[in-house]
């Protein structure tokens, strides 16, 4: 997907949610677009925003922040390592529920594991309790390939 193409979507979905688009918000959407799967904090955010755009202030960032995850346009995901993180929401990025993450415990990379494999228990929920799960979130913590070798190698 190009820029150009990119700011058309983000313009459109800001106005759909009945947001004034502003060249901040679409800023901080470009920004999370160009790394897809990075996690950024808001002030990794910040860091390859100001390359574009060098007035802009960590205050701002953190108001277009705040501003799109109230209103679903990204997500903000805990990771337990003190961090609030990001990510392009349902609407823009993966469809129906949050994708699972795995979660390093050695280099805290995160890693997003797209298919949800959790349908049928869903359907198990819905059968037996009459409960109709609308989301859920899962993080799978342990070692990822090379943590894993490192760890064997001692």
């Amino acid at each position: 997907m190009g820029v150009f193409m990119e700011q058309d979507v983000f313009k459109k979905m800001l106005k759909e949610k009945g947001l004034k688009v502003t060249g901040q918000r679409l800023l901080v959407l470009e920004t999370m677009a160009a790394h897809p799967g990075e996690h950024l904090t808001a002030e990794e955010i910040f860091d390859l925003a100001r390359e574009k755009s060098p007035e802009i202030g960590l205050a701002t960032i953190y108001r277009a922040l705040q501003v799109l995850v109230e209103l679903h346009v990204i997500d903000k995901l805990s990771f337990d390592d003190g961090f609030a993180r990001y990510e392009l929401g349902r609407d823009l990025g993966s469809k129906g529920h949050h994708h699972h993450h795995a979660i390093c415990l050695g280099c805290r990379s995160v890693l997003s594991l797209e298919e949800d494999l959790l349908d049928p228990l869903e359907e198990k929920i819905l059968e037996r309790l009459g409960f109709a799960v609308t989301d859920h979130e899962v993080k799978f913590y342990g070692y990822c390939r090379a943590c894993r070798k490192k760890r064997e190698s001692r």
